[in-house]
C-alpha cells in the first residue's frame, strides 16, 4: 500500500493491539492474478516467528483454502478506527481528508491437517468470542457431531513474513491543528470517530 514516512507504524505493539482489537479481516489470495477476499475473524499470535502467525478457518465450500493450498501465498488486511476530518477543524490550512490506521499482514499460509489442532482451534476462538456472552455456548465434538462439524470446515495458518503499519493521524500537521482534530473527533456521537481520537491520544502520548 502507498505508505508515506509520517504515517508508517513499525512498532510491533501496536501492531498488534490493532489487529487484536479489530481481528474481523480481509484475507486476500490472486489465483491466476485474480484478487480473491474472504472476510474472517483471524486469531493473532504476536509471540509466533520473527512476525507472529496468523490462525483461522473458512468453509469447505470456500474455494480459497484452494488457493492457500496451491500458492501458499496471502495478505490479511485489518482495518481500525476510521473517521472523516474538516480542514474547519485547523488552525492552518488544509483540505478535507480521512484518519484511520490499518494492518497488512503478508505470509506463507499452510492448512491445518491434524484434527485434534483444528479441534483446539475452534475451542480457543469459540472461548474469546463467546467469553462475553452470559451463558457462552461451547462446542461439541462428541459422536458423529465431531467428523460433521470439522469437516465442514478447513482451518490454516499463515506465517507472517511482512508486516505494514499505516497509522494516518495528523502526523504531519502542526501539533495545533493534530490537538484540534482531537477536540473535534472527541465530540462526534460515532464512535469510530471518539475511537480515532481516542488513538491519536494515545500515540501522542508514546
Amino acid at each position: 500500500m502507498y505508505l508515506p514516512k509520517h504515517f508508517k507504524e513499525t512498532n510491533p505493539e501496536h501492531i498488534a493491539a490493532l489487529v487484536q482489537s479489530y481481528p474481523f479481516g480481509a484475507l486476500v489470495t490472486a489465483p491466476d492474478g485474480m484478487p480473491f477476499v474472504s472476510h474472517l475473524p483471524l486469531l493473532f499470535d504476536s509471540t509466533a516467528g520473527a512476525h507472529g502467525k496468523l490462525l483461522g478457518h473458512m468453509a469447505r465450500a470456500n474455494p480459497q483454502w484452494q488457493h492457500l493450498a496451491a500458492s501458499g501465498k496471502a495478505l490479511a488486511v485489518f482495518q481500525g478506527p476510521h473517521a472523516y476530518v474538516s480542514p474547519s477543524w485547523y488552525a492552518s490550512p488544509g483540505v478535507p481528508t480521512w484518519n484511520y490506521a490499518v494492518v497488512h499482514l503478508y505470509g506463507k499460509a499452510r492448512l491445518i491437517e491434524d484434527e485434534a489442532k483444528l479441534e483446539g482451534l475452534i475451542t480457543r476462538l469459540t472461548h474469546i468470542y463467546e467469553s462475553p456472552v452470559p451463558s457462552p455456548w461451547k462446542p461439541d465434538f462428541s459422536g458423529e457431531r465431531h467428523a460433521k462439524l470439522l469437516g465442514m470446515i478447513v482451518g490454516f495458518e499463515i506465517e507472517i513474513t511482512d508486516v505494514q503499519g499505516k497509522f494516518k493521524l495528523s502526523q504531519n500537521r502542526p501539533a495545533e491543528d493534530q490537538r484540534r482534530v482531537i477536540e473535534a473527533l472527541s465530540q462526534s456521537s460515532d464512535p469510530l470517530a471518539t475511537s480515532v481520537a481516542k488513538l491519536m491520544t494515545e500515540m501522542s502520548d508514546t
